[in-house]
């Protein structure tokens, strides 16, 4: 039960996939971004080289909880996901990701110079690690659908 996590941003994208059990999500790779579609194709092959039974797509609300602008590219992106495969892709909320990120990189000792090489794909795992603990169920700590 392998999940994707998808940060995209204007230069990257972030990937993250979570263990076998879908409980612990793990920073996979970036990729560069060049154009919608071609982005879209990119993470197909990475979900099914992975099998990746669902993809998660961070987008960033403002503070009413409103789409931003970021979050209606990201939303693009996720309909050309969409479009071409079968595989579920829902949106998810990613505010506050990139500061996250960018502190647990700061907390790891990763040096200055390197933290924006491995910003994106440590967002979108803290995207992934986010949906993945809204997953649970607090009193069974069981894994809920959806």
């Amino acid at each position: 039960m392998k999940i994707m996590a998808v940060d995209p941003g204007e230069k990257r994208i972030g990937i993250a996939i979570s263990d076998p059990t879908g409980t612990i999500a793990n920073p996979h790779s970036i990729l560069t971004h060049t154009s919608r579609y071609k982005d879209a194709i990119a993470i197909i092959k990475l979900a099914i080289d992975n099998n990746i039974v669902k993809i998660v797509v961070g987008e960033a609300l403002n503070s009413d909880n409103l789409p931003t602008k970021q979050s209606k590219r990201a939303s693009r992106l996720a309909d050309v996901i969409r479009d071409n495969c079968d595989l579920p892709v829902i949106m998810w909320d990613e505010s506050g990701s990139t500061l996250a990120a960018y502190d647990a990189s700061i907390n790891l000792g990763v040096p200055r110079k390197k933290r924006k090489k491995h910003i994106d794909d440590i967002a979108a795992t803290y995207i992934l690690q986010s949906y993945l603990d809204s997953k649970i169920s607090p009193r069974s700590n069981q894994i809920q659908g959806g």
